[in-house]
């Protein structure tokens, strides 16, 4: 049975890497001795061998060890055997691009399918959706296809922000950018703010963590929901 957390992001404002979801992680992971991270995103360009280290030092306190999936000589043969994965937050378009290229998308569905434990953060998370239609990052490089892991029945914008009243900067928000996806497309948006995080057990989708998220539907007002809101119930 399908399993995974889908978090906003990987550090809140004041806390150390994954630190305020380390509760969440230990339950879910209980029982696990070994994580496959994929750190193909490379937030601010960061190699490799850094980002896993970082993951690394993050679980390390619960016991888990971390191996990249760049050790691998198979990376298919890696996630095929993997119980748990972790898929970093950074460039989704970079992130996208390489997952296609190392022909890693489809099989990365197939074991989440079958219940291998799935951890994403940020452009980790969006993946998880119909497509990468609704990040927030720039296009450094070009992927194949903006369709992505399909995993759950919408998509994500991860590090969702309420506009500024306040602010001078009379630009585009988060809602407007939605806005204009949902011209061209009907895939429901879940807006995660910073600290939040999806719930996956089976078909169930529920929102965890302290604050609302904010739902967009194509031709309807955005919804504002509470914490522990079934989101699969509302979308269906």
């Amino acid at each position: 049975m399908k399993r995974m957390l889908l978090a906003s992001t990987s550090t809140v404002y004041g806390s150390g890497y994954l630190e305020y979801i380390k509760p969440e992680l230990r339950d879910f992971f209980n029982g696990i001795e070994e994580i496959l991270f994929i750190p193909y995103a490379r937030p601010g360009g960061i190699s490799y061998a850094a980002y896993t280290a970082l993951a690394a030092t993050a679980f390390e306190a619960l016991g888990i060890r971390v191996k990249g999936i760049h050790e691998f000589s198979k990376p298919k043969k890696a996630v095929h055997e993997a119980r748990a994965i972790f898929t970093g937050g950074g460039n989704t378009f970079l992130l996208v691009k390489t997952l296609y290229e190392q022909k890693l998308m489809r099989e990365l569905r197939k074991e989440i399918d079958k219940g291998t434990l799935y951890l994403g953060t940020s452009a980790g998370s969006n993946i998880a959706g119909i497509s990468m239609k609704t990040t927030n990052d720039m296009p450094i490089v070009y992927p194949p296809d903006f369709r992505t892991l399909g995993a759950i029945p919408l998509n994500i914008n991860p590090h969702y922000l309420d506009p500024d009243l306040d602010s001078k900067h009379k630009g585009e928000t988060r809602e407007t950018r939605i806005k204009e996806f949902h011209v061209f497309d009907e895939t429901p948006v879940i807006g995660l703010r910073e600290g939040s995080w999806l719930a996956v057990d089976g078909s169930e989708i529920t929102l965890k963590g302290p604050l609302n998220g904010r739902l967009f539907r194509k031709g309807m007002l955005p919804v504002e929901l509470s914490p522990d809101t079934r989101i699969d119930t509302i979308i269906s």
